[in-house]
């Protein structure tokens, strides 16, 4: 991986305008991808990861808004016109959606599908250009050439989501967002696709954002995991470290929650995600944590190298209190430090 990273991004805030006021879908995150690299972004249903990847992209529907800093290979995106971000998406920033089923055109041949994405960022691309790089692709995706002119209907779940990597990938973008691409899968077909994802390194040397929920398919693609909740990112680093040695209590509390064989009971979290448009003061995860402190209620946290000092682009970061105070990396007074009291969560709460 290459020391200057492919996608930079700082202070990203993204909002959505309902009845109720603004909903801060993403709150104030911050991270970096480097070249080849695939970084995980997993958490909670509603904790923000589809926003910030569809909001890198910049394909945030009408009524949303975004702000903070983010460059692609140095260039300033959130300063590029709309044109100018248009010609950066697919050709140099793409996206696989989750349930291909209703990305693809139900009337529309597998051929007529890689016509379309090409012509439309390549307009002087001959026929035979067309079909030389997409059976290429597909060929890398285990598709045979024979399938090219089948609909999206004649293809099993788990090819119509190769379909969509393709589909992604045959413009060759430096970057890609993949959102839930295993979603609904049986783990066979999963255990396929990860390996696809893992081998474009190899094959397209892309980097790539793995947006999941899934814990198993993390530990098994990513090089580097950030762990979301209510629009932020709460920790980031190494998958092997944060793994073996989590110190938010929010991704420990998700590790426990995980499968394994030798799991004898099931454990989750007590409570709910909480309502983005008035989000708890001070740590958003403070309700639900069983390590809070008096502080957490007041102050948000602010995020530190595990090993001390201010976070550094690539390393391990973690935005909590308790887990700062116990590394000695801030000192807080007696009355932060108490131990903040559990409030008895409501039946709708657990919802």
């Amino acid at each position: 991986m290459s020391a200057e990273p492919i996608v930079r991004a700082r202070d990203i805030r993204i909002w959505y305008g309902t009845t109720r006021g603004p909903v801060k879908a993403v709150d104030g995150v911050s991270f970096s991808v480097g070249k080849a690299e695939i970084l995980g972004l997993v958490g909670e249903s509603g904790s923000g990861k589809s926003t910030l990847g569809r909001g890198l992209l910049g394909l945030l529907p009408d009524g949303a808004a975004m702000d903070g800093e983010l460059t692609f290979e140095g260039v300033d995106l959130l300063a590029a016109t709309p044109k100018q971000r248009f010609a950066y998406r697919g050709t140099h920033l793409g996206m696989i959606f989750q349930e291909p089923l209703t990305r693809l055109n139900p009337l529309m041949r597998i051929s007529e599908h890689f016509s379309e994405t090409l012509k439309t960022h390549e307009p002087s691309i001959s026929k035979a250009e067309i079909e030389r790089r997409s059976l290429e692709v597909l060929r890398v995706m285990g598709i045979p050439p024979s399938r090219f002119s089948s609909y999206p209907h004649e293809f099993s779940g788990g090819m119509r989501q190769r379909l969509m990597i393709a589909l992604a990938l045959v413009l060759r973008p430096a970057f890609v967002v993949a959102d839930e691409p295993t979603t609904a899968l049986d783990v066979l077909v999963e255990a396929q696709i990860i390996k696809i994802l893992h081998d474009l390194r190899n094959s397209f040397d892309t980097s790539l954002l793995l947006i999941t929920h899934n814990l198993g398919i993390i530990a098994e693609a990513c090089d580097r995991v950030a762990v979301m909740y209510a629009g932020q990112i709460v920790e980031i680093g190494a998958v092997d470290k944060v793994f073996a040695d989590p110190q938010h209590p929010y991704t420990r509390e998700l590790l426990r929650s995980t499968i394994s064989l030798s799991t004898t009971a099931l454990h989750s979290i007590p409570g709910a995600p909480p309502d983005l448009v008035d989000p708890p003061t001070g740590c958003a995860f403070h309700p639900r944590c069983p390590d809070a402190l008096a502080i957490c209620a007041v102050t948000r946290p602010i995020a530190y190298a595990r090993d001390g000092g201010a976070p550094r682009s690539g390393s391990t970061d973690v935005a909590c209190w308790v887990a700062s105070a116990k590394s000695g990396t801030v000192t807080l007074t007696p009355a932060e430090a108490a131990p903040l009291p559990r409030e008895e969560l409501a039946d709708a709460d657990e919802a």
